[in-house]
């Protein structure tokens, strides 16, 4: 179920709040192959499918930017915030790869609220986004990341 908040006074009411998570989402060898064309990252533990079965991971998995790349699609699925005339990515404070994501494997998001500050004609919200992958003790993906929401 996707959060409403209204305006960034309904941003700042949330700090400290987890906003909720995304569906399960399947990462399919088709979609990391794409990843490596479009990055030109063909690191064989993402495409050589043979190989990688007798690799450390026992099969392909994800680029870890790919994973974290699946934010901006997920987040609005998490949370929408409402009476902005827009909002942007505006960068990454932190961001950590604690466990792979094999192909084959599903993963959603789930979103904190750390903080929004104003800035001139908005805000910026800090929100921690992590990525679970199904089954796994630890997340794929955990990100510190800037968006700026104007009026």
């Amino acid at each position: 179920m996707t959060t409403i908040i209204e305006g960034i006074d309904g941003l700042k009411a949330k700090v400290g709040e987890h906003l909720g998570y995304s569906d399960w989402v399947e990462i399919t060898q088709d979609q990391v192959n794409r990843f490596a064309d479009a990055t030109g990252d063909h690191q064989w533990i993402h495409v050589d499918v043979e190989r990688a079965k007798a690799g450390p991971f026992g099969g392909p998995i994800a680029h870890g930017y790919l994973t974290l790349a699946l934010g901006p699609g997920l987040l609005p699925t998490v949370i929408e915030v409402h009476g902005i005339s827009m909002g942007v990515n505006y960068g990454a404070n932190k961001i950590r790869f604690p466990a792979p994501v094999p192909v084959g494997s599903k993963v959603r998001l789930g979103v904190r609220l750390l903080s929004v500050e104003d800035v001139a004609g908005g805000a910026q919200g800090t929100m921690e986004l992590t990525f679970e992958v199904d089954g796994a003790e630890k997340p794929s993906c955990v990100a510190e990341v800037l968006y700026r929401y104007y009026f």
